[in-house]
């Protein structure tokens, strides 16, 4: 690697920012998870999993640092990994290497699918009525076809 020096401009921008507003650094996720795609050898937790804090975790939540701290506070009620990363505005990798280690330390309980639930045409299929019954903006209701 090449020598880390003062931030460079893009072309065009005499304001001084070194990146776009709204894109994220690619290093922070990085750091966050030290280098880590997943937990200590284990896969990664799936994106429908369901995680709550613990009375443990909201005991230490004083103690717990940013994102962290973020986490175990926002899953006082149970969400899926997908759901925490896209309320934090967190990367989804990253929200499921912290996640898996507030779990290893006691503040967070997972709550892993079921694979032949996840499987179950018949699921599948109660899902997919119950959505096209939820009325769009305009208060209309999809197609059931």
């Amino acid at each position: 690697m090449g020598v880390v020096g003062p931030p460079h401009e893009p072309a065009g921008d005499a304001g001084g920012s070194p990146e776009p507003v709204g894109r994220a650094s690619a290093i922070r996720p990085f750091l966050l998870t030290t280098g880590r795609v997943s937990g200590d050898g284990i896969a990664p937790i799936p994106v429908e999993t369901q995680v709550v804090s613990t009375s443990a975790g909201l005991s230490a939540l004083h103690t717990l640092a940013f994102e962290h701290h973020d986490i175990v506070a926002a899953c006082r009620r149970p969400q899926s990994v997908a759901e925490l990363a896209a309320g934090l505005r967190l990367h989804l990798n990253v929200v499921r290497v912290l996640a898996e280690d507030l779990r290893a330390a006691g503040h967070l309980a997972v709550h892993r699918p079921n694979a032949r639930t996840a499987q179950d045409l018949s699921v599948l299929r109660r899902v997919i009525d119950g959505l096209r019954a939820v009325p769009d903006s305009r208060g209309t209701l999809r197609d059931t076809s």
